[in-house]
């Protein structure tokens, strides 16, 4: 596999790529409302690899969606590279997608219908990169995730690691400020989880920035620090284990609070 360095428009270096401030989301469900996320705050710099843990229903996922703009807090405030997200319209918001974002889910998310460069071209094309110029950055991707051969082939073809290897490079395709992975090994065998983790280590080292989602204390080792959430709280942020790939961090999660949550 090639170098995983990739060229990527950058904010200034002392701005934080993800600031979160004070945020809150209330789900309404039958019987009582659902406290999904109860005052988090939350700092990462550029070139940082994060995972966020915690058990189901922590607040980790809802937390990751706020920060990608696919849902709105009831409280608090979110910026991405100095921009602020929260606010914005929905217009405005996938705007702001294209240029910081790239997203990763559990199950991939593919367009079956599209060969496996059209999959990474589109989301370049949609953001208004010339078609050649977009599936010269394609081509690039398929071959540092090792998928080259599989440029022309139906996403439906490949391996559970290879479609989620897919997954990444459509996520990466328009240079994003965030890497945002939720659960990416959650649909893979052991085999082919361990090697998304290693190739999200080589994309760090490339400098990109990672935040991983998982309740997998193996899969977050794969990051330099572990915020682990619980009740919808932040409640500790601390450096890996040894052999994690981040950096030191340049500022923690501010107001971390005790584990145990309010009660409703």
């Amino acid at each position: 596999m090639s170098d995983m360095t990739t060229a990527r428009s950058a904010p200034a270096p002392d701005v934080p790529a993800l600031e979160v401030r004070g945020v809150r989301k209330t789900f309404e469900a039958e019987n009582a409302p659902v406290r999904a996320l109860r005052g988090v705050d939350l700092t990462v710099a550029q070139g940082e690899f994060i995972a966020v843990m915690g058990p189901s229903g922590c607040g980790k996922s809802t937390l990751l969606n706020l920060v990608a703009g696919l849902d709105v807090p009831d409280e608090g405030a979110i910026t991405v590279a100095g921009e602020e997200v929260t606010g914005r319209g929905e217009d405005d918001l996938a705007r702001m997608r294209r240029r910081h974002m790239g997203i990763v889910f559990q199950f991939f998310n593919l367009l079956e219908g599209m060969t496996v460069l059209e999959n990474v071209v589109l989301p370049s094309v949609i953001a208004g990169r010339k078609r050649k110029m977009a599936e010269t950055r394609a081509r690039d991707l398929l071959d540092l995730l090792g998928i080259s051969d599989k440029a022309s082939a139906a996403p439906g073809v490949l391996s559970g690691g290879q479609r989620q290897r897919l997954a990444i490079a459509r996520a990466l395709a328009n240079e994003p400020t965030l890497l945002l992975a939720d659960e990416p090994t959650g649909a893979l065998d052991s085999a082919g989880g361990a090697e998304i983790i290693e190739l999200l280590r080589r994309l760090h080292k490339g400098g990109q920035t990672i935040i991983l989602v998982t309740h997998d204390p193996a899969v977050a080792e794969a990051a330099g620090r572990v915020v682990r959430m619980r009740d919808g709280r932040v409640v500790s942020d601390d450096s890996a284990a040894p052999g994690g790939s981040g950096q030191s961090p340049a500022s923690r999660a501010a107001g971390a609070t005790p584990a145990h949550a309010e009660r409703w």
